[in-house]
C-alpha cells in the first residue's frame, strides 16, 4: 500500500544544500553565503525553502553548509531552533568534515555522498534534496506522494518556461507521461515539450530520491571513479543512461498567482528586481498569505515609527516595506525596503532602494537605486545613486546601475 500522509513524512529525510558562494551577488556575499543573504526586509533567502518544509510537515532537516557559514549557522539557531528531538524532529547544520577524503564539497552530489552516514542514522525510505537559495512556495508532500505513486527512483521538480530563457537551466526531455528520457545542462537549443511548442521543461533543483537507489548509485559511481560531483552534470545523466525510472513532477505553486513563481536571485540585478516586486501594488510573490506563512527570526525591536517636526521635517514613507525598530524622523522614503533598526534622519531622501539592518541615513543625504548592507552610517549630505561615475569609484555598480554598499562600510 502506498505511503500517505504522516507515514510518508516520518520516513522522509530532507537535506538542504546551502553552501553556495554567490559570486555574482558580491558584495552581499562578501561576508556570508548566498542562502543567508537578507531578502524582503526581515527574511533570509534560505527561509523560503525552510518555510516550505515546515508547511509541508517535514521536520527532519539537515542543512549542508560550506562557504562563509557562520552567519547562516547563527540564523538557523536563532530563527529555526523550533523542532523537538524527542518527537523525532530536528534541524542540524552540517559543515564539511572531509569524511570520505581530504576534499571539500566539490558539488551538489558530492555534498550528499560525503554525508550518506547521516541517512543511516534515520529510518529513511525517501530523501528530499533542496537548494537553499531559491525563492518560491511549494508543498513538498505533493511531490513525495507523486514519487511513491509512480514508484520512481528519482522525481525532479520542473516547470514550464519559454524556450528563449530555458538555456539558463538544466532542461528535461520528457514524454507525454512525464517520463524523463534526456537531461542537458544549459543547452543552446533547449528541447521543447511535446504538444507545447516554444516551451521547455526546466529543472528547479528539487529532487526526491528513493533512498536505496541514491545510496547505491553514489557508492557505485565513486567505486568506479565515474565523475559524480554534481547532480545535473553527472548523476542524472548517469541514471538516464542506465535505465533508472525518472519522472518529472510539474511544479504546483502555492503562491496562488496566475503565473508560477520560482526565482533564483543569482545576480545583483535579479535580486533587486525580486525585492522591488514585493513593494508593488499587487506583487508576484505574496508574503501575506496566512495559509502559507513564511518564517524568519523574530527581532525584539519596537514598532516602526515616523516622526514629523516643525516646518519641512515631515517623516513619510510611501509604497515601502518598513521593518520593526525603524524610525523615519523627518525624512522621506519612497518605493523602498527598510530593514530592522534603521534610522532615516531629517531632510534625507531614500527612493527605490534596499536599506538593511542597523543603518543610519544622515541628514540631507539622497539615496536612489541602491542596496546598502548592514551597519552602514551614511554621512550627512551624502549622495548615492545620482552620479554613476562617482559611485563606481567607491562601490560596486550593477549592469543596470544598482549601487551596492557592503556590510560595515565606513565612509
Amino acid at each position: 500500500m502506498p505511503y500517505i500522509g504522516s507515514s510518508l513524512i516520518r520516513n522522509t529525510l530532507t537535506m538542504i544544500l546551502a553552501g553556495g558562494q554567490g559570486e555574482r551577488l558580491k558584495p552581499l556575499t562578501d561576508v556570508r553565503s548566498k542562502p543567508s543573504v537578507h531578502f524582503g526586509g526581515k527574511y533570509r533567502i534560505i527561509d523560503f525553502a525552510l518555510s516550505n518544509c515546515l508547511n509541508s510537515g517535514l521536520r527532519k532537516i539537515y542543512v549542508l553548509t560550506q562557504y562563509k557559514s557562520d552567519s547562516l549557522q547563527r540564523h538557523l539557531y536563532e530563527a529555526w531552533n523550533i523542532f523537538n528531538p524527542e518527537l523525532g524532529e530536528f534541524i542540524y547544520s552540517i559543515p564539511p568534515q572531509r569524511k570520505i577524503n581530504n576534499e571539500w564539497y566539490s558539488g551538489t552530489a558530492d555534498a550528499i555522498f560525503q554525508n550518506l552516514n547521516l541517512t543511516e542514522d534515520q529510518k529513511t525510505d525517501y530523501i528530499l534534496l533542496l537548494s537553499g537559495d531559491h525563492i518560491y512556495k511549494m508543498d513538498y508532500l505533493k511531490m513525495l506522494q507523486y514519487h511513491v505513486e509512480k514508484n520512481a527512483d528519482l522525481s525532479i521538480a520542473s516547470m514550464y518556461v519559454t524556450k528563449d530563457i530555458a538555456s539558463r537551466f538544466g532542461v528535461l526531455g520528457i514524454d507525454e507521461n512525464y517520463k524523463v528520457h534526456s537531461f542537458v545542462e544549459k543547452p543552446k537549443d533547449p528541447p521543447e515539450i511535446p504538444g507545447r511548442p516554444g516551451e521547455s521543461f526546466v529543472n528547479m533543483g528539487v529532487y526526491v530520491f528513493s533512498m536505496k537507489v541514491l545510496r547505491e548509485v553514489l557508492n557505485e559511481m565513486h567505486k568506479k571513479k565515474i565523475p559524480s560531483s554534481d547532480f545535473g552534470k553527472h548523476v542524472i545523466p548517469y541514471l538516464i543512461k542506465n535505465g533508472f525510472d525518472i519522472n518529472a513532477f510539474r511544479f504546483e505553486d502555492e503562491n496562488k498567482k496566475e503565473s508560477p513563481y520560482w526565482v533564483d536571485v543569482g545576480t545583483i540585478d535579479s535580486y533587486y528586481a525580486a525585492s522591488m516586486d514585493l513593494i508593488s501594488v499587487n506583487p508576484e510573490f505574496n508574503l501575506y498569505d496566512d495559509s502559507w506563512p513564511m518564517r524568519s527570526r523574530l527581532v525584539q525591536f519596537p514598532p516602526a515609527k515616523t516622526i514629523s517636526h516643525e516646518g519641512e521635517r515631515v517623516g513619510r514613507a510611501f509604497n515601502s516595506l518598513i521593518t520593526d525598530g525603524t524610525v523615519i524622523s523627518g525624512g522621506l522614503v519612497e518605493r523602498s525596503i527598510i530593514g530592522p533598526n534603521v534610522r532615516i534622519n531629517s531632510y534625507s531622501y531614500v527612493t527605490d532602494s534596499i536599506i538593511m539592518d542597523n543603518c543610519n541615513i544622515g541628514r540631507h543625504s539622497r539615496i536612489r537605486r541602491a542596496i546598502i548592507d548592514k551597519n552602514v552610517v551614511v554621512p550627512e549630505g551624502m549622495e548615492i545613486g545620482f552620479d554613476t561615475t562617482e559611485d563606481k569609484k567607491r562601490f560596486t555598480v550593477s549592469e543596470t546601475g544598482i549601487v551596492c554598499i557592503p556590510k560595515n562600510y565606513i565612509f
